[in-house]
């Protein structure tokens, strides 16, 4: 398996960031991938350890996030391919599981590594690098389109409704399998959240764009600015089509209903990252537009999303930016009670917060503290944020009330589920775990089955959602 050595021979090395001098000053890729002689250095570390818990996503413990690949990728196997340059094996090898590596090589937070045996008294292999060289090479070359090829086609139709990770992997690989797909996106572009919830810098919108014009080459149809119940019925895509996959993610997000909730200039961050997203797609890359010149930001919430927004925000110009969460910080290294390979709960800098300390001279995050309620102006924008320091019970501490000057507050405190009156118009009052429902015409995947999660879970959901469709339409043939 690659190199037995390598990974005492090879110190690890990701893809390098671009300074932030310079990356904030624009809405291009943040990172700059490696030589391909390195890459394959990189590959070399993964060694033959004999029981890789990398490519088989497991629950560990108490843990609610999974440690390994949910997506049961072949990581071993096209690493060693990936060593050997026989690059076209290795994404042959990735493409059996991952319709769509291209995005999880850029945005996945890689669980994979996590439960790399290597990580366990070193640094683990750069799983995450490895497969964006492999999708990137694969497309250089002209590979993709083929693995996309249906042996042989049936004359099953199916629709999908919702574009975003679990929607395109559905419809890949139910073309694979020769069935007729229509994919309704009720946006003005597909892509669902790799396209609208992942900001540029991160996730470059022609790599979306070029995923769907490819799978449209390929058989697939995509119908945009379309909403059930509103621009078609459900029981007109019933009629239609032989089965229905609801695909639609977790698109309602957590509210925070303090005084003063209704005071102009707080929104939701999905909202802001759409709005940063159509500038640039309208303006370029370039960021030329300092929407939010001399204005001041807060943002709740202290995941990905809310570190999306602090990037955003400063490519937008803003004159300062605050982050509030209300957890602790965490650790910097593994505690005792969180031993490999669970997934480690330890404390990162994201780069938008990286980008921040030098915009701004210092840290802007405040770990445990809540939001008590927001002041307004006589036309009623928002000025300010009221705060509290709080204790580990989550109980306000006295005489730690502060309020924050804004001009801009961004919700990023994540999501609540998927919108409930779809569900309702097809009649599902139950999503079993093999993704069928009480209505058994109708399938659900990704987010909109299992809540908030990781692009890598949609993907599995959405191949895995394939399938049982393609199951349960050749049954129907022999009967």
């Amino acid at each position: 398996m690659a190199d037995p050595f390598g990974f005492l021979k090879y110190q690890r090395q990701d893809n390098p960031f671009r300074p932030v001098d310079q990356r904030i000053n624009d809405w291009r890729e943040l990172q700059e991938p490696l030589l391909e002689a390195q890459r394959r250095d990189q590959a070399a570390r993964c060694m033959n350890c004999g029981i890789p818990f990398c490519h088989s996503g497991t629950f560990y413990g108490s843990q609610s996030v999974a440690s390994g690949c949910p997506n049961d990728n072949l990581i071993p196997e096209w690493n060693d391919l990936l060593f050997q340059g026989r690059f076209k094996a290795a994404f042959e090898r990735l493409a059996k599981t991952n319709p769509l590596p291209e995005m999880t090589g850029r945005v996945c937070p890689a669980p994979c590594e996590k439960g790399c045996t290597e990580s366990l008294n070193g640094d683990g292999v750069t799983i995450h690098d490895n497969e964006r060289f492999i999708i990137d090479k694969a497309f250089e070359e002209g590979w993709v389109k083929a693995s996309g090829l249906p042996a042989s086609k049936t004359k099953f139709k199916i629709a999908i409704v919702g574009s975003g990770p679990a929607g395109l992997s559905a419809a890949w690989r139910l073309n694979q399998l020769g069935h007729n797909v229509t994919v309704y996106e009720r946006s003005d572009r597909f892509g669902g959240l790799l396209m609208y919830g992942i900001p540029n810098m991160k996730l470059e919108k022609d790599i979306v764009i070029r995923r769907v014009k490819l799978m449209q080459e390929l058989g697939i149809t995509f119908v945009v600015n379309t909403e059930i119940g509103v621009d078609i019925t459900a029981a007109q895509l019933e009629k239609d089509f032989d089965r229905i996959i609801l695909a639609t993610g977790a698109s309602v997000p957590r509210d925070l209903n303090v005084a003063g909730r209704q005071f102009q200039g707080i929104q939701f961050a999905v909202d802001y990252l759409t709005e940063a997203t159509k500038d640039v797609l309208k303006h370029g890359k370039a960021a030329n537009s300092k929407k939010l010149a001399g204005k001041h930001v807060v943002v709740i919430g202290g995941g990905d999303t809310g570190n999306d927004c602090i990037g955003a925000a400063i490519r937008q110009g803003a004159a300062s930016v605050k982050q509030l969460e209300i957890t602790p910080a965490l650790p910097a290294q593994r505690t005792a009670t969180n031993p490999w390979p669970e997934y480690p709960l330890t404390g990162k800098i994201g780069y938008g917060q990286e980008e921040a300390v030098q915009r701004f001279g210092e840290a802007i995050t405040t770990y445990s503290t809540a939001t008590t309620g927001f002041i307004g102006a006589e036309r009623g924008q928002v000025i300010g944020v009221e705060t509290v320091a709080i204790d580990q019970n989550f109980q306000p501490i006295s005489e730690t009330n502060q309020v924050i000057r804004a001009d801009l507050v961004l919700l990023a405190m994540g999501f609540l589920g998927a919108e409930q009156s779809l569900f309702e118009q097809f009649g599902i009052s139950e999503i079993y775990d093999d993704y069928t429902t009480n209505n058994e015409r109708i399938l659900v995947a990704g987010d909109a089955k299992r809540g908030p999660s990781l692009v890598i879970w949609a993907i599995r959901e959405g191949r895995k959602t394939a399938e049982k469709v393609d199951e349960a339409l050749r049954a129907l043939v022999y009967q």
